[in-house]
């Protein structure tokens, strides 16, 4: 079975949203989705999510990253823990395996298309290789908040993922996790 890590940090659970809905999408394409994060809000991880170590890295088949926006960047937490991976760096745990990324903003022009590409820049340094959305994905063309080929996105108007928002995040997972398993094969 094909091993996802959906790696993300949520502070008022909009991106763990996101997250909910690509381990829909890994699931649905036959993967194991793992949940894990580097903290939530108070920085306390919650009981169905485990706090990320290094060793998921190596035992992943597959990598996805998420965050809020943070002025067009990741959330700090999430680039202190990219900041500990040198061993796996220079290893080349990641090297070869398939990456994606995906966020949340409180407005629509928070930052949405800068965070995916600097989220993108250690899978990028780690040798990953990245998956987005591509425009076949119906979704991706009728989205009036979140969504992009670079990845999952939410625009937080509500409390809940629009339709498309949720069907770009589920098409995200299937295709990280069929991406995988041909890789593996």
């Amino acid at each position: 079975m094909t091993r996802v890590v959906i790696l993300y940090y949520s502070r008022n659970g909009a991106t763990q949203l996101l997250a909910d809905a690509i381990a829909e999408g890994v699931t649905a394409a036959g993967g194991e989705a793992v949940l894990r994060s580097t903290g939530h809000g108070s920085n306390a991880v919650s009981d169905r999510d485990l706090e990320i170590e290094n060793a998921d890295l190596e035992s992943c088949d597959a990598l996805i990253l998420g965050s809020p926006t943070r002025f067009g960047h990741m959330a700090s937490s999430l680039q202190k823990f990219w900041e500990g991976t040198s061993r796996e760096w220079l290893q080349a745990i990641l090297t070869d395996k398939p990456g994606a990324v995906f966020t949340s903003s409180s407005s629509l022009h928070g930052g949405q298309e800068s965070t995916l590409l600097t989220l993108a820049l250690p899978l990028i340094h780690h040798g990953m290789m990245l998956v987005g959305i591509p425009y076949s994905e119906p979704a991706l063309h009728q989205t009036e908040s979140g969504g992009s080929p670079y990845g999952a996105s939410h625009h937080e108007h509500s409390k809940k993922l629009t339709e498309h928002e949720r069907q770009c995040a589920i098409a995200l997972g299937k295709r990280v996790t069929q991406t995988a398993a041909k890789l593996s094969s």
